[in-house]
């Protein structure tokens, strides 16, 4: 599977900046704005201004990490697994 990074622009605290990621975290991270109600450029502020070390585009694919981590006990206890298909997870529920 190849992994290509991608250079995109976006505004964090109303000045522009360039972050560098997979289409897999930015992906994640549009998916978690969304759920959470609030703009990609709101999230990424938030995120910006919780890191203590390293650069932005690291900050970013940590925070997608863990949260798709901190899900996955809730995602064993409903015996669901994740599925990749187009370069979105999707949930694929089994019977127990």
């Amino acid at each position: 599977m190849k992994s290509l990074v991608f250079k995109r622009s976006i505004v964090v605290a109303s000045h522009k900046t360039s972050v560098s990621l997979e289409d897999a975290f930015w992906n994640g991270l549009k998916e978690i704005a969304g759920e959470r109600h609030i703009t990609l450029s709101d999230l990424v502020a938030a995120i910006d201004s919780q890191r203590q070390h390293g650069n932005l585009s690291s900050a970013l694919r940590l925070f997608v990490l863990d949260f798709y981590r901190t899900q996955l006990p809730t995602v064993r206890k409903g015996a669901t697994i994740l599925t990749r298909s187009s370069a979105t997870l999707r949930p694929l529920f089994l019977e127990v």
